[in-house]
């Protein structure tokens, strides 16, 4: 039978995050999503994808009590490198690595006391590769990666395993705004746009938000205790 956890997803009202906390539901865990803007967050927890909300910033997080956390918290902005200014370095790194820090501090130390937790980040494929234009945005997910095998041997004795999910470009609003910005540039249509993006995946498609969540769900399983410090791909084989 399955034992229930108590899931706080970061980022739970859109995309991956949500899409996370509806799978983790699903499993039968109790989940709370976490996120700045109210109005998506209550969205989720009405239509049944969550159990309750919290506001809060991952750059600094409320008091936290869990047994599993997915922070799908992030954002993703673009530019040449010439024309990437400290701001947004800077903007990128807060959210992506100082803040994916902070909130894993917050629980980490309930966890080590209850002997049992799953910390899962969803970074990118471009933690384990470089993009064009995406300097600042690949930085920090090369960074982040580096937090979660850093942390996964800390904690490796303790119950507690940190790992990473790495999607390709996948079907959410942040895809939606690469995409608008692509049309905006270059006078490409949305369908040029969206292949283009979809182009590096082997299967030539986009990656779905439950995809990403159904690899969280596994990771957070009992099962996956021996799987610590892991970086894993949804890409299909681009990496």
């Amino acid at each position: 039978m399955l034992m229930q956890r108590h899931a706080v997803v970061t980022g739970g009202g859109t995309g991956i995050g949500l899409a996370c906390a509806r799978a983790l539901k699903a499993a039968g865990h109790r989940v709370t999503v976490m996120g700045r803007r109210e109005a998506p967050l209550a969205e989720a927890v009405a239509a049944g994808a969550a159990d309750a909300f919290l506001l809060g910033d991952v750059a600094a997080p409320p008091a936290l009590s869990c047994d599993i956390l997915v922070n799908a918290a992030g954002i993703a902005e673009s530019a040449a490198f010439l024309k990437t200014d400290a701001a947004m370095f800077s903007r990128a790194f807060t959210t992506n690595v100082l803040g994916a820090a902070l909130v894993t501090q917050a629980v980490v130390p309930g966890m080590i006391q209850a002997g049992w937790g799953r910390v899962i980040h969803v970074a990118s494929t471009a933690a384990l590769k470089g993009y064009a234009y995406t300097t600042a945005y690949t930085a920090s997910k090369h960074a982040l990666l580096g937090l979660v095998r850093s942390l996964a041997l800390e904690v490796a004795a303790k119950g507690v395993t940190v790992n990473a999910v790495c999607p390709g470009f996948t079907e959410t609003p942040i895809l939606a705004e690469s995409v608008a910005r692509i049309t905006a540039r270059t006078g490409r249509t949305e369908a040029e746009a969206r292949a283009e993006l979809a182009r590096p995946n082997p299967q030539q498609r986009l990656v779905q938000p439950e995809e990403v969540a159904a690899a969280v769900v596994f990771l957070a399983s009992e099962g996956a205790g021996a799987v610590n410090g892991t970086a894993l791909p949804v890409a299909g084989g681009e990496i």
